[in-house]
């Protein structure tokens, strides 16, 4: 034998258990770290360390500290027109990683093909380390913050459905969802950091990727450039000195 509850005692007793279930009020960010628990405190930490950092390098990487495509064009310019010397003014005029690469293959020009193309190359790596030096710590927080948001999750669903067990919750299936709610949003603060920080950390290694191909089009420009301008002319001969 069945009991049924009248509906308009049915929906009454629902009202009432969702008018005494806790609710999470989240109106605004705080709300959200306060409701995440404790794991929130390291993510956040995360999100400032990547800021630093991404600034930091935005500020590091931009066009005129890298070296544009005209000012290569300027170093080209100035080898054709005055040779290395003009070349090398130009250069030590431009704070620029480009400027210091294509300096070193100027002051280097009269000494074996081999030792200054060594020079250049070293050059080159050294200005690449240096700007990708600080891009590691993006790497760190975009792997680190995940996880740290997957175990917050992990430990929210463990306390929710402890509560279940130990019968303090049984029947209150609102305070199971709140719990779980409570336990997601450090899996969301996880990804919102580590997101944009893998981003921005694949688009501040482009910049760098950018810079050493550039640097090698203009240095071999430059080069060809000073071969031109070292070759030796061709004096044409007349007709009647080649038939004697």
């Amino acid at each position: 034998m069945t009991w049924n509850m009248p509906p308009e005692t049915s929906d009454s007793a629902t009202s009432a258990l969702a008018a005494a279930a806790p609710t999470l009020k989240l109106d605004s960010l705080l709300d959200y770290v306060v409701a995440g628990g404790v794991f929130m405190w390291p993510i956040g930490l995360c999100s400032v360390v990547a800021l630093m950092y991404i600034v930091e390098r935005w500020l590091r990487l931009r066009p005129g500290r890298l070296g544009t495509e005209r000012f290569g064009r300027e170093v080209v310019s100035a080898v054709k027109a005055g040779g290395p010397a003009a070349g090398l003014a130009v250069c030590e005029k431009s704070p620029s990683s480009l400027g210091r690469i294509l300096a070193i293959g100027l002051r280097n020009w009269t000494i074996p093909f081999a030792e200054r193309e060594k020079a250049v190359e070293d050059a080159g790596v050294r200005e690449v380390k240096d700007l990708s030096h600080n891009l590691k710590p993006l790497v760190i927080v975009s792997n680190l913050a995940p996880l740290l948001g997957l175990l917050g999750t992990v430990w929210g669903l463990t306390i929710a459905f402890l509560s279940i067990a130990s019968n303090s919750g049984l029947g209150k299936p609102e305070q199971l969802a709140n719990g779980i709610a409570q336990a997601l949003i450090t899996t969301i603060g996880g990804l919102v950091v580590a997101i944009p920080a893998l981003v921005a950390f694949y688009w501040l290694k482009a910049k760098v990727e950018r810079l050493a191909r550039r640097a090698e089009a203009v240095y071999a420009a430059m080069c060809e450039a000073l071969r031109a301008s070292a070759a030796p002319a061709v004096v044409a001969v007349p007709e009647v000195a080649r038939a004697n």
